[in-house]
């Protein structure tokens, strides 16, 4: 028997560290979403291809249209078919070459290779936009998880207070009425009432940041078992601010330096490089005033004559262009729409800057007053809230207080503790907000640590 007990006790702790390890397999840190997040995004793929297909372009514009062959049989005699019979008669083989208006060709060429430049600079625009859009998801899974971990610390401690009421209301020894043993079990339904809601938080959130990660093999396999076992870190995330160099230009206002600064952004860089293009754009429009050039050469061949005697045969040169003459009617307006499109895309950048300009400064102002927050609840509400649930619970066990007091001061300790939290996670949330602004779409996971 005590081998057996031995055996058992063994193979118990052996299933235990399994388990701690399996949990441990499905923790999901931050910095695993966003990169798991930023190789999964079909995207970022689409775009890849699409700057390809640019490239591929660019090379086709700028070669010559194909020479075009023809062969045929003219001046034939309807009166008899024979080839030999009019001297008129020739098989003649030309080739033609047409050559596109002046630097057409070049421009045209130049133009693709401006457009697919674009593409690597949206790309460091959308990883940085899924950063944030990852980061807002996770954090608000963490939101839920850590509220839920507040709350059912503290319900234990409810559930010690109503025995302790219903023990006390049992012996007939204190002030304990029948009403604060129905309170307390009133404030505990409530609290499984948030714990439920909390818990179909967490479930919403977390199906929104695994369509950020569906297309990993690790999670395809059993989507639904992740919605039920993975959970993220007990430690707070660390995200490193990258707007340091711009809090005096946010501090005092400075407008102007900040949309300097928004200027160097990949939406506003991708906007401009579209502006390139677009001016490429009045150019290869202008070259349509320019002549188009063709070539063209034949060699005709005729049969000698029914007396056998020897035909010459003929060879032909020659060139074509067209004569832009009525240009007010195609190439001036082909010229005007060109530098209508390019001035439409400058007022998209003005307008682009004026938007990050405004959603910078309203973050700003909110991460501000966070920080305030944040500082008030740290130095103050928190200890008052302590100190009178402390005093609460003290006067109440020395027969001096009321028992609804008690609770209702655990409550509003309970609810400050949850209030901090959600401007701790408010703030970071805040923080990727801002980060996005002067994120470059680079290396962005090297910014995420845990906090000890």
């Amino acid at each position: 028997m005590k081998y057996r007990i031995a055996f058992l006790s063994t193979l118990i702790m052996l299933m235990l560290s399994h388990n701690v390890f399996a949990n441990k397999a499905d923790i999901l840190t931050l910095e695993e979403a966003i990169t798991a997040a930023i190789k999964q995004d079909p995207w970022l793929k689409g775009s890849q291809y699409r700057e390809d297909a640019l490239l591929s372009n660019s090379v086709s514009a700028s070669s010559l249209p194909d020479p075009v062959v023809s062969i045929g049989l003219a001046n034939l005699p309807t009166d008899g078919f024979a080839f030999d019979q009019e001297p008129m008669t020739q098989l003649k083989a030309g080739v033609s070459q047409m050559f596109p208006r002046g630097d057409s060709l070049d421009i045209k060429r130049k133009q693709l290779e401006e457009l697919a430049k674009q593409h690597p600079i949206m790309r460091k625009d959308r990883i940085a936009k899924t950063t944030l859009a990852v980061s807002l998801k996770w954090l608000e899974i963490y939101r839920a998880q850590q509220t839920i971990s507040l709350i059912e610390q503290d319900r234990a401690l409810f559930e010690q207070l109503g025995d302790v009421a219903q023990a006390s209301y049992s012996s007939a020894v204190g002030k304990v009425r029948q009403q604060d043993i129905v309170r307390a079990q009133l404030e505990l339904t409530r609290l499984d009432d948030r714990l439920t809601k909390l818990h179909s938080q967490k479930e919403q959130a977390l199906a929104e940041l695994l369509e950020w990660l569906s297309d990993d093999t690790a999670w395809t396999s059993n989507q639904m078992r992740y919605r039920q076992m993975v959970s993220l870190p007990a430690a707070t995330p660390s995200i490193k601010p990258l707007y340091v160099d711009a809090e005096q230009a946010l501090n005092s206002h400075d407008a102007q330096s900040l949309a300097n600064l928004l200027v160097a952004h990949p939406y506003v860089l991708a906007i401009e490089q579209k502006i390139r293009a677009s001016k490429t754009g009045i150019d290869l429009a202008k070259q349509q005033y320019k002549p188009q050039w063709g070539v063209n050469a034949s060699y005709a061949y005729r049969a000698d004559d029914q007396l056998e005697r020897s035909r010459a045969d003929f060879i032909s040169v020659g060139i074509s262009f067209d004569v832009p003459l009525f240009t007010s009617n195609k190439q001036d307006q082909d010229v005007s729409a060109a530098i209508s499109q390019t001035e439409a895309i400058k007022t998209e950048k003005r307008l682009a800057i004026r938007s990050l300009l405004s959603q910078l400064q309203s973050a700003y102002a909110a991460h501000l007053r966070l920080l305030q927050r944040e500082t008030l609840y740290q130095t103050d509400i928190l200890v008052q809230m302590s100190e009178q649930a402390e005093a609460s619970l003290t006067a109440y066990t020395n027969d001096d207080g009321d028992f609804a007091e008690v609770v209702r001061a655990r409550i509003a300790d309970l609810n400050a503790r949850i209030d901090a939290l959600n401007i701790d996670i408010d703030l970071l949330k805040s923080r990727s907000q801002l980060n996005y602004f002067f994120s470059d779409g680079q290396d962005v996971t090297h910014r995420i640590g845990d906090n000890s």
